[in-house]
């Protein structure tokens, strides 16, 4: 996991996974998103460097307050951006794929006028 990008996704994913399933396990990560076990172990290793996450003794995932903030933080701008491109015309899916792209690289600022507008 290199990226802001890549870091952003998998706590939207956590953030997601969990509402379907509280004790939420690495191997419900790699079943949703498809990738290899080693590649989320190593992910989920740098989200507890950083102290996003915490892994039980029983391998259940879990935020730290910090992690739950940035998680939401990511998942209200997929939100919003979706609604937005939809407002304007896009497709679901479009609006979808859109906002997953966007959402890791706009400003703190456009994205609050953003929401404003939304709101309205």
């Amino acid at each position: 996991m290199k990226t802001k990008e890549s870091e952003e996704m998998y706590l939207e994913t956590i953030l997601l996974l969990q509402k379907e399933k509280p004790a939420l396990h690495a191997i419900d990560i790699v079943e949703e998103l498809g990738y290899a076990k080693s590649s989320v172990s190593h992910a989920l290793k740098l989200l507890r460097m950083k102290e996003y996450i915490v892994i039980d003794e029983n391998d259940v995932i879990a935020f730290t307050p910090l992690g739950r903030k940035n998680a939401e933080a990511v998942y209200d701008r997929h939100r919003v951006l979706t609604e937005l491109f939809v407002r304007i015309g896009a497709s679901e899916q479009m609006a979808e794929d859109n906002a997953c792209r966007i959402e890791h690289v706009i400003s703190a600022d456009l994205f609050a006028l953003i929401k404003e507008y939304v709101k309205q």
